[in-house]
């Protein structure tokens, strides 16, 4: 059953966090764009994330119906189907709920778990991310508990963001003048966070930021400081004891040096966000098949075309084979790769 249970996603990110590697969180929005996500971890023997934004749940509903939780449902549904034919463990996810959107996008997702739950089947989603980042954090997190709470009877986890993430991609909360010391979250900010979210019987997810910013950017462009997240994870164990830790979440990587993501590794980051990169990655070769079948793929002149060069199916394969290898590239660079716990169980 390769949609984790509670216990196989908690198992996951223990795994990651004591293994020093994280998985890769692949943004979809398609049947097409799922499976490429779901080939991509099973080539490499990884397990993995991936997630719905509300941006990308809306398109996967249609440009008629338009309708956020639906497109969410049906991208969960093919998945809890499909990825039963692979052999890793894949969770599923929302990302970037904002707070203006919660009660008509993560509640009504929220309302099908439980539904399920009730009746002794699998939750939706394993877990839904609410950024409210936007707002002051005791604010953020008055919003943040309660949700929590009612997420752990569940057995699904949530994820909050604290500081701002720069630069704007699908309904994240940031934008392109996000004053710099706000893209930085504090110590204080993260003993804050622990001190609030830690009593509750459950397992979260935190994305602090440390300069990292939304888009696409050349190599070296965003400036990281990775030893922001060794100091709030210094800061709630000098508070809280020594077992104190949070599962730290990397959001907008793109462009960031392979040699700083591996040390935010070390740090405690289990989980890093792929969607720029991966529609970039699904996007070049569609652009390479036009231009290389012009006249075939276009009726020009009153011709026919080639139906097997605009069948959609022709150049959506390579689409789809080419985002793979790009979430498995993610997988290499995460150091997941290999490391699938359903993987090593069978073996055993």
């Amino acid at each position: 059953m390769p949609i984790a249970t509670p216990q196989q996603y908690r198992d996951m990110l223990d795994a990651a966090q004591s293994g020093h590697y994280a998985y890769p969180a692949i943004n979809v929005t398609s049947m097409t764009t799922a499976n490429a996500a779901l080939k991509g971890f099973a080539d490499k023997k990884s397990d993995g994330i991936i997630q719905v934004s509300t941006g990308g749940a809306a398109f996967a509903s249609g440009l008629a119906v338009n309708d956020q939780p639906l497109g969410a449902i049906s991208i969960a549904e093919h998945l809890h189907r499909v990825a039963d034919r692979y052999d890793v463990l894949i969770a599923l996810h929302t990302d970037h709920c904002q707070p203006k959107v919660v009660d008509s996008f993560m509640v009504p997702l929220i309302e099908e778990s439980e539904r399920r739950f009730a009746a002794g089947e699998p939750t939706l989603f394993n877990s839904h991310m609410l950024d409210a980042s936007n707002l002051p954090l005791e604010e953020n997190l008055d919003l943040s508990v309660p949700l929590y709470e009612r997420l752990a009877k569940l057995g699904m986890m949530l994820e909050i963001e604290a500081g701002i993430v720069g630069g704007e991609e699908d309904g994240a909360a940031g934008s392109e003048d996000t004053p710099a010391e706000k893209l930085y979250t504090t110590p204080e900010d993260m003993v804050e966070v622990y001190r609030r979210m830690n009593p509750i019987d459950g397992t979260y997810m935190f994305a602090a930021t440390f300069g990292n910013v939304h888009g696409s950017y050349k190599p070296g462009a965003v400036k990281l400081r990775p030893e922001i997240l060794k100091q709030g994870q210094d800061a709630i164990k000098a508070e809280f004891g020594a077992d104190a830790r949070f599962h730290l979440v990397f959001h907008g990587g793109s462009g960031s040096e392979k040699s700083q993501i591996k040390e935010t590794l070390q740090y405690g980051v289990v989980k890093m966000n792929v969607d720029t990169d991966t529609q970039y990655a699904f996007t070049r070769p569609i652009v390479d098949h036009v231009l290389r079948n012009y006249d075939e793929v276009l009726k020009v002149e009153g011709e026919v075309g080639n139906k097997k060069k605009y069948d959609p199916r022709s150049y959506l394969k390579l689409a789809e084979a080419a985002m793979a290898a790009r979430v498995g590239e993610a997988c290499d660079d995460l150091e997941a790769t290999g490391k699938s716990l359903l993987a090593a169980a069978v073996a055993v």
